[in-house]
């Protein structure tokens, strides 16, 4: 299946690399299918020439990268006899010549190519395969997180579905998935990723009314409003975890979490951790 045009930052993988590295080009996309990768983000391009360009695996730099599912590069580009030269005119007009490109590798299975270049045929050091590396490995992060995302958004519109019908204990499947759902949250990148990933968290709260009563009876709606992060953290609490281990999920410091948590409480009126979960359940703000 292809991917979507901006399903990562790709852009601020690229600016690391060339942060990081020294080289003065980035630039790089995502597969289309198992064999193509199309160029979609350049930086530090002087001309337009790579964009757009589809990469075939085993051609080029790049589709040799693909091939081997493993980094690859060439001192200079247009004279090297260890790669095809299909893309010769597209690399000559950007005038690059040492290249360095590394394949995003997500469970085995490449999923993107990223490239850094220099205008002069020099011999790459450690730095700048660090650093493609390194970039590459953002990229993979940030896939591995779609991923994650996009499974749990199609297991929870199942529960969704049969919220109505669900016993009592299905509920505790839901308030996971909600969970699940609002530690991935803060890592999307993807606006519209985003932007259903946090409706189908207003609908596993709203939909808890309907299917288990909150513990008791309808949730009547009031005007708190808490801040995402607040959210977040009572997700985790609801699901029993610690302060340090809702810390570590959510990719916060354990004090920070304990703010968040008393703001949360202040705001629901609650003086146990208890108590505010049973209020936001009643506010119609958790499952």
């Amino acid at each position: 299946m292809p991917e979507p045009d901006n399903p990562v930052d790709m852009g601020a993988a690229l600016l690391r690399l060339r942060r990081t590295s020294g080289l003065p080009v980035a630039f790089g996309g995502l597969l289309s299918d198992t064999r193509h990768a199309r160029i979609a983000e350049l930086n530090g391009a002087q001309t337009g020439a790579l964009r757009g360009l589809v990469i075939s695996a085993g051609s080029g730099l790049g589709g040799k990268s693909i091939a081997l599912s493993r980094p690859c590069a060439v001192t200079d580009y247009r004279a090297s006899r260890h790669i095809s030269h299909e893309y010769d005119m597209a690399v000559a007009a950007e005038g690059l010549r040492s290249v360095v490109a590394v394949p995003v590798v997500v469970r085995r299975k490449v999923r993107g190519l990223l490239y850094g270049a220099l205008r002069e045929p020099v011999t790459l050091g450690d730095r700048a395969f660090d650093a493609a590396v390194a970039a590459a490995r953002d990229v993979e992060q940030a896939l591995v997180v779609r991923d994650e995302v996009q499974r749990l958004l199609a297991v929870t519109r199942e529960q969704l579905t049969d919220a109505g019908s669900a016993a009592p204990g299905a509920w505790e499947d839901v308030r996971e998935a909600h969970r699940e759902l609002r530690t991935l949250v803060p890592k999307v990148v993807d606006p519209a990723l985003r932007e259903e990933l946090l409706a189908v968290c207003g609908r596993l709260a709203s939909a808890a009314g309907a299917g288990s009563g909150a513990g008791a009876g309808k949730p009547r709606r009031c005007e708190v409003r808490l801040a995402p992060r607040e959210l977040d953290v009572l997700a985790c609490v609801a699901a029993g975890t610690t302060n340090a281990v809702a810390a570590e999920r959510l990719g916060l410091r354990p004090e920070t979490v304990k703010g968040y948590l008393r703001s949360a409480m202040r705001k629901l009126g609650a003086h146990t951790r208890l108590e505010a979960v049973v209020a936001a359940r009643r506010a119609g703000l958790l499952p």
